[in-house]
C-alpha cells in the first residue's frame, strides 16, 4: 500500500503505467494500490500536452475508483498545464495545492470545496482571475498568486470566510478596482504580504492605512508599476511602530525619502528598487541593528557618494549593489560591516574603485560584473 506517491517518470516505478500509460485501463486496477495515498508530487517536467492529460486521467480515475480520498498534499510544481478535473472537489481532506510554475489558465471552478485546504500556491501561472468563491474556504492560510491575479467582488468576503484565518497573501495586484474597505481590510492577521499596485498617489491612501494597521507583518513585498509597467510611485508611512517586521522589499519611486530613516529595528533583509534616494540611504540604513542583508538595486539611490561609518551595519553579511550608474565614490570607514562576507557589485560603471578597508579583508567572498576596467586589474591583482 502506497502512502506517499512520487511521479519521478522512471519506468520501472509500480505507479508508472498506471499515470503515462494507457488511459483506457480499468479503475479497479488502480484501488489497491492508492486508496491510502496522503501526499502526490509530480516530477513531471515534460514540454507539450502529455503531461497535463496525463495528471487529469489518473486523478479522475482515482478519484472515481475512491482512491486517493485521504491525500492532504497534491503538488504539481512544474508539471505543463495539468487539468485538474471537477472531481477534485471531492478531495475532502486536501490541505496543500501547488500548481507554481505549472503555466495554468484556470481553476477548476469547485475549488471553493476543499474546504480543508490551507495552502494554495498558483504563482508564476497564468491565471489573472481567482473564483470569488475562494474566499469560502474557510481554512485557508496561505495565498500564493502571480503577481496580475485580480480579485474582485471583494464585498463577497463576509465573517466566518478565509479573511479571519489568512496569514499569507502574496502576488496580488491591486488597482483602482480592487475593494479595499470592507474588503482587503478585512484581512487582519496577515503575516506575509506581497503587492503589485498600479494605482496614482492619491489613490493609494486606503491601502496605505490598511497595511498600516497589520502590526503582525513580518515579511512585506510592495511593488508599484505605472501604466507602462515602468516602476511607480509609492506611498509609504512610518513603519517604526511595525516591530515583527524582518523583510521588506519596495519597488518604486519613494514619494516620501525620510521613511528610510523610520524603519523598525527589527528588520533582517531590505531590498530597495526603482526608490531614487537622492541622500545617501548607507547613513540611515547602517543604523538598523539586526539588518544581514541589504540590496540596493535599480535606480535606488541617484547620488554620486556612498559612505558607511565606523560602526555602521554591524550584522551586515550580505550587500548588493547593482545598476547604481550615478555612484563614483564609496568610501567604508574602519570598524563598519565587519561581519559582510559576501559583496556583489553589478553594473555600477562610475564607481572608481573598492574601498580600501574592504580590500583588505581576506574572507571577503566579492562578485564583480560589469564593472570599470580598472575593477578588473583590482580583482586579478587579489
Amino acid at each position: 500500500m502506497i502512502r506517499r506517491l512520487s511521479d519521478h517518470l522512471d519506468k520501472g516505478d509500480v505507479s508508472f503505467d498506471h499515470i503515462h500509460g494507457d488511459h483506457k485501463t480499468s479503475s479497479g486496477s488502480v484501488q489497491p494500490l492508492y486508496g491510502e495515498v496522503v501526499s502526490f508530487l509530480s516530477f513531471d517536467t515534460q514540454e507539450g500536452s502529455k503531461p497535463g492529460e496525463d495528471i487529469r486521467h489518473f486523478l479522475s480515475r482515482c478519484i472515481s475508483s475512491n482512491c486517493l480520498l485521504l491525500l492532504r498534499v497534491l503538488d504539481l510544481e512544474n508539471t505543463f498545464r495539468p487539468k485538474l478535473p471537477e472531481e477534485i472537489c471531492k478531495l475532502a481532506q486536501l490541505r496543500y495545492l501547488g500548481l507554481r510554475s505549472t503555466f495554468l489558465d484556470v481553476l477548476p471552478s469547485s475549488i471553493d470545496k476543499l474546504q480543508s485546504l490551507q495552502t494554495l500556491d498558483i504563482k508564476h501561472t497564468n491565471i489573472s482571475n481567482c473564483p470569488r468563491l475562494i474566499w469560502n474556504m474557510q481554512q485557508l492560510r496561505q495565498l500564493y498568486l502571480n503577481d496580475s491575479c485580480h480579485i474582485k467582488l471583494m464585498n463577497q468576503i463576509s465573517v466566518g470566510s478565509s479573511s479571519s484565518s489568512l496569514q499569507v497573501l502574496v502576488g496580488l495586484f491591486v488597482d483602482e478596482e480592487t475593494l479595499v474597505q470592507d474588503g482587503l481590510d478585512r484581512f487582519f492577521n496577515l503575516r506575509k504580504l506581497g503587492l503589485t499596485i498600479r494605482l496614482l498617489p492619491s489613490q493609494q491612501e486606503a491601502v496605505v492605512g490598511w497595511i498600516s494597521k497589520l502590526k503582525d507583518l513580518q515579511s512585506r513585498r510592495l511593488k508599484s508599476i505605472n501604466g507602462e509597467n515602468q516602476p511607480g510611485v509609492i506611498e509609504l508611512k512610518s513603519l517604526t511602530s511595525h516591530t515583527n517586521l524582518s523583510c521588506l522589499y519596495l519597488l518604486g519611486n519613494l514619494k516620501n525619502p525620510s521613511t528610510v530613516s523610520e524603519f523598525p529595528d527589527s528588520l533582517i533583509e531590505l531590498t530597495l528598487s526603482g526608490s531614487e534616494l537622492e541622500e545617501d540611504p548607507m547613513q540611515k540604513l547602517d543604523k538598523l541593528p539586526n539588518l544581514k542583508v541589504l540590496r540596493l538595486l535599480a535606480k535606488s539611490y541617484t547620488g554620486k557618494m556612498i559612505v558607511c561609518s565606523s560602526g555602521g551595519f554591524p550584522q551586515l553579511q550580505v550587500l548588493k549593489l547593482w545598476k547604481l550608474e550615478q555612484v563614483e565614490d564609496w568610501n567604508v570607514d574602519e570598524g563598519a560591516m565587519e561581519a559582510l562576507w559576501d559583496l556583489d557589485i553589478r553594473s555600477c560603471k562610475r564607481l572608481k574603485m573598492l574601498p580600501e578597508v574592504l580590500q583588505n579583508r581576506t574572507l571577503l567572498e566579492l562578485e564583480l560584473t560589469d564593472m570599470a576596467s580598472q575593477f578588473g586589474t583590482w580583482n586579478e591583482d587579489h
